[in-house]
């Protein structure tokens, strides 16, 4: 969207975290949480980005997906309100309209804020905001509604008096303003006499004062307000991620045999009828075909690339490797830095050396090979296309193997077929 620009907060510590790291840059599934925000306003159609931040500016501006977005710095970490005013020489004409989110709430939707937005459009409002109905509305700031069902304002935990505790609306931290009239606002806003700190809540008053329309779109599910404070959020946050990314792996057609115990990162693709078994791990772009069996105990880390009616078995790891179509990797194996083609059979406790202490080095194992059973393959090397390598062999470095032949001992040798 080119007529709306997104502000991030990103300015607080977290001290509750008990860390070095700015609280933004705590991963969720291998990633920043702030990248989830970043991805679901970029992919809501939102690619104007100014991100306020404060603590470990430089950390975040070093951040991967952090890049394209404009990183700002809150001097004094005096409330949201301030960090928003920060923003307005940078915002405040590049767009009518302006989002507010955020940079710990990771768990917001790309579908949530494309509602909020469209609502905001269609209703003309000053303010459009995003609310939820708790059962335990603790530690969020109430929404407050006059007879008619307007909002006149938005009490924050600590002000609130007791008909406003038992308020079950609250405020989800996400606004849609028209930029003259956030601005206009936040001139108004008094820093709070508690914690002296200006909050970007209190505009919500001003403009129901001043008559502007405000409106409001309820979040259909809760827990994408869940903003991270503490390790414990952290954790919480962490197995709601990844409960939704088995749900999507399940909906296109593959069974999750055990999700309490499976770890499936976002951006892993697994194809129909492939079976998950239990304590397996999926890092993230793995790429699994149809009608595989994973695990149970398995590792696929980052860059691994499987093929159709695969399997890999108890106790495997794989990392940065392609393996293609009917290939059968049953148990404790480690594959590194490895291709391996159709219709090949490696034995239990094969090892790839790929690591020789200075570089990461290519094992090739061609289709219709065998690898017997404890097989060490020292990187690189390549084994040739229906090659047998016996159990127990140690192929060294830079000697491959021939199409065709076998190889047994240590080192490995070609077997002369002649004498044997």
């Amino acid at each position: 969207m080119k007529d709306i620009v997104a502000v991030v907060l990103a300015a607080g510590r977290g001290t509750r975290m008990k860390s070095d790291t700015p609280k933004v840059l705590h991963e969720l599934l291998g990633r920043p949480m702030i990248s989830y925000v970043l991805e679901s306003l970029r992919k809501s159609g939102i690619s104007d980005i100014v991100i306020v931040a404060g603590y470990g500016a430089d950390l975040l501006k070093e951040c991967e997906s952090v890049k394209g977005a404009e990183v700002i710095v809150q001097r004094k970490l005096l409330g949201s309100g301030d960090a928003v005013a920060t923003a307005k020489n940078f915002v405040e004409k590049r767009s009518s309209d302006i989002l507010v989110i955020c940079g710990d709430t990771p768990l917001i939707k790309t579908e949530t804020i494309r509602d909020l937005l469209e609502k905001h459009k269609d209703s003309g409002s000053s303010l459009t905001l995003l609310t939820a109905e708790v059962k335990d509305p603790t530690g969020y700031g109430r929404i407050v509604r006059d007879g008619s069902g307007k909002i006149i304002k938005i009490v924050e935990e600590e002000h609130a008096r007791l008909y406003e505790e038992i308020i079950n609306e609250v405020n989800v931290g996400v606004y849609c303003f028209k930029s003259e009239d956030l601005f206009e606002s936040l001139k108004k806003v008094e820093p709070d006499p508690i914690k002296k700190e200006i909050f970007l809540t209190d505009t919500v008053a001003i403009l129901h004062k001043a008559g502007r329309l405000i409106s409001s779109l309820s979040v259909k599910d809760s827990s994408e307000m869940i903003g991270i404070n503490s390790r414990a959020d952290l954790a919480k946050a962490i197995g709601i991620l990844k409960n939704r990314v088995i749900e999507e792996v399940m909906a296109i057609g593959a069974t999750v045999e055990d999700p309490a115990t499976t770890t499936i990162y976002p951006g892993a693709k697994i194809g129909k009828d492939t079976i998950i078994h239990p304590n397996t791990f999926i890092g993230p772009d793995v790429a699994i075909g149809r009608c595989c069996r994973i695990g149970p105990f398995a590792r696929l880390t980052a860059n691994v690339s499987i093929g159709d009616e695969v399997i890999i078995g108890n106790f495997v790891e794989l990392v940065r490797t392609v393996v293609d179509d009917r290939t059968k990797i049953k148990h404790h194996t480690y594959l590194g830095d490895t291709t391996v083609g159709k219709n090949v059979n490696i034995g239990a406790g094969t090892i790839t050396a790929n690591y020789d202490g200075k570089n990461k080095n290519k094992t090739i194992i061609e289709d219709d090979s065998f690898i017997g059973v404890g097989a060490r393959l020292v990187a690189p090397v390549r084994i040739g296309q229906g090659a047998i390598v016996g159990a127990g062999c140690v192929v060294l470095r830079g000697r491959d193997v021939p199409s065709g032949s076998t190889v047994v001992g240590v080192p490995a040798r070609v077997l002369d077929k002649k004498r044997g």
